[in-house]
């Protein structure tokens, strides 16, 4: 019975300090762009870069 002392004070720590976490990342923006991140893998940069026919003209 002892221990709920401890561990209903570390629960309940636990879960606000999480809960302070998350209204941290939607303050600061972490969350805005979800689907950007994604979509630069996808892009292909080696078309930006010049091609080998290019290089030897």
């Amino acid at each position: 019975m002892n221990i709920i002392v401890i561990l209903f004070p570390l629960a309940l720590g636990l879960g606000l300090a999480g809960l302070g976490a998350f209204f941290w990342c939607m303050r600061s923006g972490q969350f805005t762009d979800l689907e950007g991140a994604a979509w630069r893998v996808l892009q292909d940069d080696d078309a930006e870069r010049s091609t080998p026919e290019k290089e030897a003209r």
